[in-house]
Protein backbone atom coordinates (compact mmCIF):
# COMPACT_ATOMS: atom_id res chain seq x y z
CA UNK A 1 0.00 0.00 0.00
CA UNK A 2 2.78 2.79 1.20
CA UNK A 3 4.76 1.81 -2.33
CA UNK A 4 1.81 2.48 -4.39
CA UNK A 5 1.13 5.65 -2.63
CA UNK A 6 4.79 6.58 -3.15
CA UNK A 7 4.34 5.86 -6.42
CA UNK A 8 1.03 8.09 -6.83
CA UNK A 9 2.74 10.76 -5.05
CA UNK A 10 5.49 10.98 -7.96
CA UNK A 11 2.55 12.10 -10.53
CA UNK A 12 1.27 16.02 -10.27
CA UNK A 13 -1.24 17.76 -12.40
CA UNK A 14 -0.17 20.63 -14.84
CA UNK A 15 -1.20 24.29 -15.60
CA UNK A 16 -2.75 22.93 -18.40
CA UNK A 17 -4.95 20.73 -16.43
CA UNK A 18 -6.05 23.93 -14.05
CA UNK A 19 -7.17 25.90 -17.61
CA UNK A 20 -9.29 22.64 -18.27
CA UNK A 21 -10.27 22.53 -15.28
CA UNK A 22 -11.41 26.69 -15.08
CA UNK A 23 -12.56 26.64 -18.60
CA UNK A 24 -15.06 23.08 -17.19
CA UNK A 25 -16.28 25.15 -14.39
CA UNK A 26 -19.46 26.70 -15.67
CA UNK A 27 -20.98 23.14 -16.10
CA UNK A 28 -21.66 23.31 -12.45
CA UNK A 29 -23.92 25.44 -13.33
CA UNK A 30 -26.54 23.02 -15.33
CA UNK A 31 -26.47 20.69 -11.79
CA UNK A 32 -29.40 21.88 -10.60
CA UNK A 33 -31.14 19.31 -12.31
CA UNK A 34 -30.82 15.71 -12.64
CA UNK A 35 -29.89 15.97 -16.50
CA UNK A 36 -27.08 18.99 -15.42
CA UNK A 37 -25.95 16.96 -12.63
CA UNK A 38 -25.45 13.71 -15.13
CA UNK A 39 -23.72 15.95 -18.32
CA UNK A 40 -21.50 17.53 -15.63
CA UNK A 41 -20.81 14.39 -14.39
CA UNK A 42 -19.52 12.71 -17.48
CA UNK A 43 -17.89 16.11 -18.31
CA UNK A 44 -15.82 15.91 -14.63
CA UNK A 45 -15.12 11.74 -15.22
CA UNK A 46 -14.14 12.81 -18.61
CA UNK A 47 -11.34 14.81 -17.65
CA UNK A 48 -10.15 12.50 -14.70
CA UNK A 49 -10.17 9.93 -17.42
CA UNK A 50 -8.11 12.11 -19.64
CA UNK A 51 -5.63 12.80 -16.77
CA UNK A 52 -5.19 9.26 -16.19
CA UNK A 53 -4.48 7.93 -20.06
CA UNK A 54 -1.90 10.88 -19.75
CA UNK A 55 -0.34 9.88 -16.98
CA UNK A 56 0.13 6.04 -17.91
CA UNK A 57 1.61 7.22 -21.23
CA UNK A 58 4.31 8.81 -19.29
CA UNK A 59 7.60 6.74 -19.01
CA UNK A 60 8.87 5.30 -15.44
CA UNK A 61 12.46 5.60 -14.76
CA UNK A 62 13.18 1.73 -16.50
CA UNK A 63 12.87 3.66 -20.11
CA UNK A 64 14.71 7.08 -18.72
CA UNK A 65 17.87 7.11 -17.53
CA UNK A 66 19.70 10.52 -16.42
CA UNK A 67 23.59 11.41 -15.58
CA UNK A 68 25.15 14.64 -14.48
CA UNK A 69 28.70 14.51 -15.63
CA UNK A 70 30.52 17.42 -13.32
CA UNK A 71 34.06 17.69 -13.33
CA UNK A 72 35.77 16.33 -9.77
CA UNK A 73 37.42 19.63 -9.00
CA UNK A 74 36.78 23.44 -9.89
CA UNK A 75 38.93 26.54 -8.80
CA UNK A 76 37.41 29.30 -6.82
CA UNK A 77 35.96 31.78 -9.32
CA UNK A 78 36.78 29.25 -12.03
CA UNK A 79 34.01 28.43 -14.42
CA UNK A 80 34.08 24.77 -16.16
CA UNK A 81 31.76 23.14 -18.51
CA UNK A 82 29.50 20.16 -17.03
CA UNK A 83 26.90 18.39 -18.88
CA UNK A 84 23.43 16.27 -18.44
CA UNK A 85 22.63 13.21 -20.17
CA UNK A 86 19.04 11.98 -20.54
CA UNK A 87 19.02 8.34 -22.49
CA UNK A 88 15.54 7.24 -23.56
CA UNK A 89 13.83 3.23 -24.67
CA UNK A 90 10.62 4.98 -24.33
CA UNK A 91 9.01 4.36 -28.51
CA UNK A 92 7.97 7.96 -28.65
CA UNK A 93 9.05 11.99 -28.74
CA UNK A 94 9.23 13.50 -24.83
CA UNK A 95 9.41 16.78 -22.97
CA UNK A 96 11.27 17.13 -19.66
CA UNK A 97 13.06 19.28 -17.59
CA UNK A 98 15.77 18.95 -15.16
CA UNK A 99 15.47 20.26 -11.36
CA UNK A 100 18.03 20.12 -8.63
CA UNK A 101 19.34 22.04 -5.31
CA UNK A 102 23.30 22.33 -5.82
CA UNK A 103 25.39 22.82 -3.18
CA UNK A 104 26.33 26.25 -2.19
CA UNK A 105 29.47 25.76 -3.15
CA UNK A 106 29.08 26.00 -6.46
CA UNK A 107 26.61 27.49 -8.85
CA UNK A 108 25.29 26.20 -12.02
CA UNK A 109 25.76 29.84 -14.59
CA UNK A 110 24.21 28.48 -17.14
CA UNK A 111 21.94 25.54 -16.26
CA UNK A 112 20.02 23.46 -18.60
CA UNK A 113 16.55 25.19 -20.25
CA UNK A 114 13.01 24.93 -18.88
CA UNK A 115 11.67 22.43 -21.21
CA UNK A 116 13.75 20.04 -23.41
CA UNK A 117 12.58 18.00 -26.44
CA UNK A 118 14.04 14.51 -27.23
CA UNK A 119 13.14 11.98 -29.85
CA UNK A 120 12.32 8.16 -29.24
CA UNK A 121 14.88 6.22 -28.10
CA UNK A 122 17.79 8.79 -28.11
CA UNK A 123 20.39 10.72 -26.13
CA UNK A 124 20.11 14.07 -25.32
CA UNK A 125 23.47 16.10 -24.06
CA UNK A 126 22.43 19.24 -22.42
CA UNK A 127 25.53 21.31 -21.45
CA UNK A 128 26.14 23.93 -18.99
CA UNK A 129 28.86 25.88 -16.78
CA UNK A 130 29.56 26.06 -13.22
CA UNK A 131 31.41 28.36 -10.83
CA UNK A 132 33.47 27.61 -7.91
CA UNK A 133 32.64 29.50 -4.92
CA UNK A 134 33.18 28.25 -1.54
CA UNK A 135 36.52 25.52 -0.88
CA UNK A 136 35.97 21.75 -0.29
CA UNK A 137 34.20 18.43 -1.03
CA UNK A 138 30.79 18.64 -1.67
CA UNK A 139 27.73 15.76 -2.27
CA UNK A 140 26.08 17.46 -5.54
CA UNK A 141 22.76 15.39 -4.55
CA UNK A 142 19.52 14.41 -5.84
CA UNK A 143 18.45 15.67 -9.47
CA UNK A 144 15.11 15.16 -10.92
CA UNK A 145 14.05 14.92 -13.97
CA UNK A 146 10.13 15.94 -14.65
CA UNK A 147 8.88 14.06 -17.92
CA UNK A 148 4.98 15.51 -18.69
CA UNK A 149 2.38 13.53 -20.40
CA UNK A 150 1.59 13.87 -24.09
CA UNK A 151 -1.40 15.96 -23.79
CA UNK A 152 0.33 18.10 -20.99
CA UNK A 153 -2.28 17.38 -18.04
CA UNK A 154 0.05 15.38 -15.44
CA UNK A 155 3.76 14.95 -14.73
CA UNK A 156 5.62 12.72 -13.32
CA UNK A 157 8.93 13.50 -11.34
CA UNK A 158 11.65 10.81 -11.18
CA UNK A 159 14.15 11.50 -8.59
CA UNK A 160 18.14 10.17 -9.25
CA UNK A 161 20.24 10.35 -6.20
CA UNK A 162 23.79 10.04 -7.78
CA UNK A 163 26.70 9.53 -5.05
CA UNK A 164 29.07 12.36 -7.22
CA UNK A 165 31.29 14.94 -5.30
CA UNK A 166 32.66 18.06 -6.67
CA UNK A 167 36.19 19.53 -4.45
CA UNK A 168 36.46 22.99 -4.99
CA UNK A 169 39.89 23.75 -5.18
CA UNK A 170 42.09 26.97 -4.76
CA UNK A 171 42.21 28.30 -8.73
CA UNK A 172 45.10 27.72 -10.95
CA UNK A 173 43.63 28.50 -13.87
CA UNK A 174 46.61 30.82 -15.09
CA UNK A 175 49.20 28.47 -14.23
CA UNK A 176 49.35 27.65 -17.94
CA UNK A 177 50.01 31.15 -19.25
CA UNK A 178 52.83 31.45 -16.53
CA UNK A 179 54.22 28.37 -17.43
CA UNK A 180 55.01 30.19 -20.77
CA UNK A 181 56.53 32.88 -19.40
CA UNK A 182 59.10 30.67 -17.73
CA UNK A 183 60.08 29.12 -20.54
CA UNK A 184 60.48 32.73 -22.45
CA UNK A 185 62.82 32.73 -19.41
CA UNK A 186 64.66 30.05 -21.33
CA UNK A 187 64.34 27.75 -18.07
CA UNK A 188 64.47 24.21 -19.23
CA UNK A 189 61.40 21.77 -19.00
CA UNK A 190 63.07 18.12 -18.76
CA UNK A 191 65.97 16.43 -17.34
CA UNK A 192 68.37 18.36 -14.99
CA UNK A 193 67.87 21.96 -14.94
CA UNK A 194 70.64 24.40 -15.31
CA UNK A 195 70.99 27.40 -16.90
CA UNK A 196 74.10 28.66 -19.05
CA UNK A 197 76.27 31.45 -18.63
CA UNK A 198 79.36 32.51 -19.98
CA UNK A 199 81.57 32.79 -17.57
CA UNK A 200 79.79 31.96 -14.51
CA UNK A 201 78.94 29.14 -12.28
CA UNK A 202 81.01 26.19 -11.08
CA UNK A 203 80.24 23.55 -13.48
CA UNK A 204 82.39 22.56 -16.48
CA UNK A 205 79.27 22.47 -19.10
CA UNK A 206 81.34 22.75 -22.66
CA UNK A 207 83.59 24.41 -25.01
CA UNK A 208 82.97 27.17 -27.51
CA UNK A 209 84.46 30.17 -29.44
CA UNK A 210 85.64 32.93 -27.83
CA UNK A 211 83.50 36.22 -28.10
CA UNK A 212 84.15 39.55 -26.96
CA UNK A 213 83.11 40.28 -23.35
CA UNK A 214 84.18 36.53 -22.53
CA UNK A 215 86.13 36.19 -19.30
CA UNK A 216 89.91 35.76 -20.25
CA UNK A 217 90.28 33.67 -16.89
CA UNK A 218 87.69 30.95 -18.92
CA UNK A 219 90.57 30.45 -21.36
CA UNK A 220 90.98 27.66 -22.46
CA UNK A 221 94.96 27.77 -23.85
CA UNK A 222 95.25 23.74 -24.22
CA UNK A 223 92.19 23.95 -26.89
CA UNK A 224 93.00 27.36 -28.31
CA UNK A 225 96.32 25.93 -29.22
CA UNK A 226 94.88 22.76 -31.16
CA UNK A 227 92.21 24.56 -32.49
CA UNK A 228 94.77 27.69 -33.63
CA UNK A 229 91.29 30.11 -32.12
CA UNK A 230 90.81 31.25 -29.16
CA UNK A 231 88.25 28.79 -27.14
CA UNK A 232 86.88 29.34 -23.63
CA UNK A 233 84.88 27.22 -21.00
CA UNK A 234 81.30 27.77 -20.39
CA UNK A 235 79.90 26.58 -17.00
CA UNK A 236 76.73 25.82 -15.84
CA UNK A 237 74.61 26.94 -12.74
CA UNK A 238 72.82 24.45 -10.94
CA UNK A 239 68.99 25.29 -10.30
CA UNK A 240 67.60 22.69 -8.27
CA UNK A 241 66.66 25.11 -5.60
CA UNK A 242 64.51 24.94 -2.89
CA UNK A 243 60.94 27.17 -2.35
CA UNK A 244 59.17 27.04 0.77
CA UNK A 245 55.36 28.52 0.43
CA UNK A 246 54.51 29.87 3.95
CA UNK A 247 50.43 30.83 3.82
CA UNK A 248 49.44 33.27 6.60
CA UNK A 249 46.03 31.97 7.81
CA UNK A 250 45.50 34.68 10.59
CA UNK A 251 42.84 37.57 10.80
CA UNK A 252 44.11 39.85 7.96
CA UNK A 253 43.65 37.73 5.39
CA UNK A 254 39.96 37.26 5.90
CA UNK A 255 39.61 40.62 4.54
CA UNK A 256 37.62 40.90 1.31
CA UNK A 257 38.85 42.06 -1.72
CA UNK A 258 36.21 42.30 -3.75
CA UNK A 259 33.90 39.32 -3.93
CA UNK A 260 36.48 37.13 -2.18
CA UNK A 261 38.99 36.77 0.73
CA UNK A 262 42.31 37.81 0.07
CA UNK A 263 43.47 34.39 1.10
CA UNK A 264 41.32 33.10 -1.86
CA UNK A 265 43.86 35.26 -4.19
CA UNK A 266 46.82 34.00 -1.81
CA UNK A 267 46.24 30.80 -2.70
CA UNK A 268 45.79 31.11 -6.00
CA UNK A 269 49.34 32.65 -6.05
CA UNK A 270 50.68 29.99 -4.06
CA UNK A 271 49.53 26.99 -6.54
CA UNK A 272 50.53 29.04 -9.58
CA UNK A 273 54.38 29.78 -8.02
CA UNK A 274 54.28 26.06 -7.14
CA UNK A 275 53.57 24.84 -10.60
CA UNK A 276 56.32 27.21 -11.85
CA UNK A 277 58.88 26.15 -9.51
CA UNK A 278 58.26 22.16 -9.89
CA UNK A 279 58.10 22.73 -13.81
CA UNK A 280 61.57 24.86 -13.66
CA UNK A 281 63.14 21.86 -11.90
CA UNK A 282 62.57 23.05 -7.80
CA UNK A 283 62.04 21.66 -4.86
CA UNK A 284 58.65 23.09 -3.36
CA UNK A 285 57.36 22.41 0.48
CA UNK A 286 54.38 24.25 1.93
CA UNK A 287 53.45 25.49 5.55
CA UNK A 288 50.00 27.04 6.46
CA UNK A 289 49.75 28.46 9.99
CA UNK A 290 47.40 30.96 12.46
CA UNK A 291 47.89 30.95 16.36
CA UNK A 292 49.57 26.93 15.09
CA UNK A 293 50.82 25.03 12.73
CA UNK A 294 47.96 24.33 10.06
CA UNK A 295 49.48 22.25 7.48
CA UNK A 296 53.11 21.12 6.50
CA UNK A 297 54.87 19.33 3.57
CA UNK A 298 58.34 18.89 3.28
CA UNK A 299 60.15 20.19 0.18
CA UNK A 300 59.96 18.02 -3.10
CA UNK A 301 59.38 17.72 -6.48
CA UNK A 302 58.46 14.00 -7.22
CA UNK A 303 55.57 13.68 -9.37
CA UNK A 304 51.86 15.24 -7.76
CA UNK A 305 53.77 17.16 -5.48
CA UNK A 306 51.54 19.80 -6.87
CA UNK A 307 48.24 17.92 -5.88
CA UNK A 308 49.51 17.17 -2.45
CA UNK A 309 49.77 21.00 -2.24
CA UNK A 310 46.36 21.76 -3.61
CA UNK A 311 45.15 19.00 -1.30
CA UNK A 312 46.71 20.57 1.75
CA UNK A 313 45.33 24.09 0.71
CA UNK A 314 41.95 22.60 -0.04
CA UNK A 315 41.04 22.46 3.63
CA UNK A 316 42.88 25.53 4.76
CA UNK A 317 40.74 28.41 5.90
CA UNK A 318 41.78 31.98 7.09
CA UNK A 319 40.69 32.36 10.56
CA UNK A 320 40.24 35.45 13.25
CA UNK A 321 43.37 34.26 15.13
CA UNK A 322 46.50 35.99 15.56
CA UNK A 323 49.15 34.01 13.46
CA UNK A 324 51.59 32.87 15.17
CA UNK A 325 54.94 34.08 13.17
CA UNK A 326 57.75 32.43 15.54
CA UNK A 327 56.51 29.37 15.74
CA UNK A 328 56.04 29.19 12.10
CA UNK A 329 59.61 30.21 11.35
CA UNK A 330 61.23 27.63 14.29
CA UNK A 331 58.75 24.72 11.93
CA UNK A 332 60.81 25.67 9.15
CA UNK A 333 64.10 25.93 10.89
CA UNK A 334 63.88 22.67 12.65
CA UNK A 335 62.54 20.54 9.73
CA UNK A 336 64.04 22.41 5.98
CA UNK A 337 68.11 22.80 6.81
CA UNK A 338 68.51 23.73 3.08
CA UNK A 339 68.95 27.26 2.01
CA UNK A 340 65.16 28.24 0.26
CA UNK A 341 63.36 30.89 -0.89
CA UNK A 342 60.68 31.20 1.59
CA UNK A 343 57.76 32.93 0.46
CA UNK A 344 55.16 34.79 2.64
CA UNK A 345 51.83 35.24 2.19
CA UNK A 346 50.29 37.77 4.87
CA UNK A 347 50.33 41.35 5.48
CA UNK A 348 51.65 43.23 8.16
CA UNK A 349 49.07 46.27 8.45
CA UNK A 350 49.80 46.60 12.49
CA UNK A 351 52.80 47.50 14.23
CA UNK A 352 52.98 44.05 16.03
CA UNK A 353 52.71 41.56 13.40
CA UNK A 354 55.13 43.63 11.47
CA UNK A 355 58.00 43.80 14.04
CA UNK A 356 57.61 39.84 14.50
CA UNK A 357 57.59 39.81 10.59
CA UNK A 358 61.16 41.79 10.44
CA UNK A 359 62.63 40.45 13.38
CA UNK A 360 62.16 36.68 11.77
CA UNK A 361 62.88 37.81 8.08
CA UNK A 362 65.74 39.36 9.36
CA UNK A 363 66.70 35.98 11.10
CA UNK A 364 65.98 33.68 8.81
CA UNK A 365 67.81 35.39 6.12
CA UNK A 366 71.34 34.61 7.13
CA UNK A 367 70.42 30.95 6.09
CA UNK A 368 67.25 31.95 3.67
CA UNK A 369 66.15 34.01 1.39
CA UNK A 370 63.16 35.30 2.31
CA UNK A 371 60.61 37.04 -0.05
CA UNK A 372 57.55 38.80 1.60
CA UNK A 373 54.51 38.90 -0.19
CA UNK A 374 52.55 41.88 1.34
CA UNK A 375 48.52 42.14 0.36
CA UNK A 376 47.63 45.98 -0.23
CA UNK A 377 44.57 46.63 0.92
CA UNK A 378 43.14 48.54 -1.63
CA UNK A 379 39.84 49.45 0.98
CA UNK A 380 41.79 51.21 3.31
CA UNK A 381 44.01 52.70 0.61
CA UNK A 382 40.68 54.13 -0.64
CA UNK A 383 39.52 55.09 2.92
CA UNK A 384 43.04 57.13 3.33
CA UNK A 385 42.22 59.83 0.42
CA UNK A 386 39.79 62.14 2.56
CA UNK A 387 36.58 63.73 0.13
CA UNK A 388 35.60 66.96 0.01
CA UNK A 389 32.95 67.74 2.76
CA UNK A 390 33.63 65.04 4.44
CA UNK A 391 32.20 64.73 8.00
CA UNK A 392 34.61 65.23 11.10
CA UNK A 393 34.33 61.29 11.63
CA UNK A 394 34.44 60.64 7.82
CA UNK A 395 38.27 62.47 8.61
CA UNK A 396 39.06 61.18 11.11
CA UNK A 397 38.58 57.49 9.56
CA UNK A 398 40.70 58.80 6.67
CA UNK A 399 43.51 60.18 9.31
CA UNK A 400 43.57 56.43 10.91
CA UNK A 401 43.67 55.12 7.65
CA UNK A 402 46.37 56.59 6.71
CA UNK A 403 48.77 56.34 9.56
CA UNK A 404 47.97 52.17 8.95
CA UNK A 405 49.14 52.87 5.15
CA UNK A 406 52.36 54.58 6.77
CA UNK A 407 52.98 52.64 9.34
CA UNK A 408 52.64 49.58 6.86
CA UNK A 409 55.14 51.36 4.33
CA UNK A 410 57.74 51.98 7.28
CA UNK A 411 57.61 48.13 7.69
CA UNK A 412 58.29 47.22 3.98
CA UNK A 413 60.53 49.99 3.96
CA UNK A 414 62.57 48.09 6.72
CA UNK A 415 62.53 44.62 5.30
CA UNK A 416 64.27 45.89 2.43
CA UNK A 417 66.66 47.92 3.80
CA UNK A 418 67.78 44.49 6.27
CA UNK A 419 67.76 42.59 2.76
CA UNK A 420 63.88 40.90 2.79
CA UNK A 421 62.61 40.83 -0.95
CA UNK A 422 59.27 42.49 -0.66
CA UNK A 423 56.12 42.50 -2.83
CA UNK A 424 53.37 44.97 -2.55
CA UNK A 425 51.09 44.23 -4.21
CA UNK A 426 47.03 44.26 -4.97
CA UNK A 427 45.38 40.99 -4.74
CA UNK A 428 44.55 40.56 -8.30
CA UNK A 429 48.06 41.44 -9.31
CA UNK A 430 49.61 39.32 -6.98
CA UNK A 431 50.63 36.75 -9.08
CA UNK A 432 51.99 38.02 -12.02
CA UNK A 433 54.20 40.33 -9.26
CA UNK A 434 54.97 36.87 -7.73
CA UNK A 435 56.02 34.93 -11.07
CA UNK A 436 57.99 37.75 -12.24
CA UNK A 437 59.83 38.15 -9.01
CA UNK A 438 60.66 34.32 -8.87
CA UNK A 439 61.82 34.40 -12.45
CA UNK A 440 63.91 37.44 -11.58
CA UNK A 441 65.40 35.13 -8.23
CA UNK A 442 66.06 32.26 -10.82
CA UNK A 443 68.14 34.36 -13.77
CA UNK A 444 70.06 36.26 -10.86
CA UNK A 445 71.45 32.49 -9.07
CA UNK A 446 70.59 34.74 -5.31
CA UNK A 447 69.09 31.79 -3.70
Amino acid sequence: MMHAIRGLARYSPTPRFALVLAIAAPVWLMSSDTSGQVIATAIIALIALAVIVDAVRIPGSSYVDLQRIFPPTVGVGDTKEAHYEVRSTWPTALMASITQQLPASISETDGPPDIMPFTDRATLVIPTTITGKVRGSFQLGPVALTIPGPWGLAKRSILYNPADTITVVPSIVGAGRYRLLAAQHRLRTVGQRVIRRRGGGTSFANLRDYVPGDDPRHIDWKATARRHRLISREFTVEQGQTVMIAMDCGRMMTQLAGDRPRFEYALASALTLADIALSTGDRVGLIAFDSTVRSYLAPTRVPGTIAAIRDALTSVTATMTEPDYAAAFRTLTERNRRRSLIVLFTDVIDVRSSRAVIALSARSSERHLPLVVALRNEQLVAASIPSSGATDEQTYESAAAEELISAREDALQTMRQIGVAVIDTAPAGMTAALVNRYLEIKDRSVL
